[in-house]
C-alpha cells in the first residue's frame, strides 16, 4: 500500500483589515491536524498562495490557546522550516495528493476566498473524488467553488464554519470582510453549528468542515477515516 499524501493549504495574508494588527493562520488549527496526519504515516506538503513563510496569527500564540500539538510544533524546527518554505499554491498538482486540508485563522477570509488557484484546486480535488477539509474560517475557501454543472459545490451540503456569535465574541465582526456563516448560507449550504467554542465537524460526501479551533482534531479524524475507507 502506497503512502497517502495530504496537501495542507495555508493563508499568505497577514493584515487584519485596516486595524494595523496582524493575522494569518491559527497555529493550533495547523498543528493538531498536521501531527495527526504525520503520526498516521501520511506524507504532508504545505502550500500557500504566495509560497515561502506562511504567517502565524500572533493571537493564536497567546498562552491560553496552546495545546500539546502547538508545544510539539514549537519544539519541532523541521516543521517550522517547512512552514517558512511553503510551496507556491499554483504549483500544487492534485494528482499527487489524496486529500487537501485548509487550517483556519482570519487570513483565509482575505486571500483564499477569491484565490483562483485555490478555487481551481478544490474543484479538481472534488472532480477527482478526493476529500476536501477545512476548519474554522477556512471553509471560506469553499465559497466560490463550483461543480461541473456550475452550481456552488456546497449547495445543499451540510457545512459549518466560524459562527456569527463566535465572531462577535472575538470582537471582529466589523473588521472581517464578510460573515462566514452568512455567506455559507447564501451559497445554499446547509449550515450547521454547535454551541460556541464546542467541537463540531460535519462531513457531507467529500466535503468536511469544522466550526472553530476546538474542531480541528475532529476534522482531521474525519479526513483520516475518509482516506482509510
Amino acid at each position: 500500500m502506497s503512502t497517502k499524501k495530504i496537501l495542507m493549504v495555508l493563508t499568505s495574508h497577514d493584515k487584519l483589515g485596516d486595524t494595523g494588527r496582524k493575522t494569518g493562520f491559527w497555529i493550533e488549527e495547523f498543528a493538531t491536524p498536521y501531527y495527526a496526519f504525520k503520526d498516521a504515516g501520511i506524507e504532508i506538503v504545505l502550500a500557500s498562495p504566495s509560497g515561502g513563510q506562511a504567517p502565524i496569527d500572533p493571537s493564536s500564540e497567546l498562552e491560553d490557546f496552546q495545546t500539546p500539538a502547538t508545544a510539539r510544533y514549537y519544539a519541532d524546527s523541521d516543521t517550522q522550516n517547512i512552514v517558512a518554505n511553503t510551496v507556491v499554491l499554483s504549483e500544487a498538482n492534485v494528482e499527487e495528493f489524496d486529500a487537501v486540508f485548509y487550517p483556519g485563522g482570519h487570513g483565509p477570509l482575505w486571500d483564499l476566498t477569491e484565490n483562483s488557484d485555490s478555487i481551481q484546486l478544490i474543484e479538481r480535488f472534488l472532480a477527482a473524488n478526493k476529500p476536501v477539509a477545512a476548519v474554522c474560517h477556512a471553509p471560506a475557501a469553499l465559497l466560490n467553488v463550483k461543480d461541473s454543472s456550475g452550481e456552488y459545490a456546497i449547495k445543499g451540503k451540510a457545512v459549518t464554519g466560524f459562527t456569527n456569535s463566535e465572531e462577535d465574541a472575538v470582537q471582529l465582526t466589523d473588521i472581517v470582510p464578510f460573515s462566514l456563516q452568512d455567506e455559507l448560507i447564501k451559497r445554499g449550504g446547509d449550515y450547521q453549528k454547535a454551541d460556541d467554542w464546542n467541537p463540531f465537524a460535519v462531513q457531507d460526501g467529500l466535503i468536511i468542515s469544522g466550526q472553530n479551533p476546538q474542531s480541528s482534531e475532529l476534522v482531521a479524524q474525519k479526513l483520516l477515516s475518509q482516506l482509510n475507507a
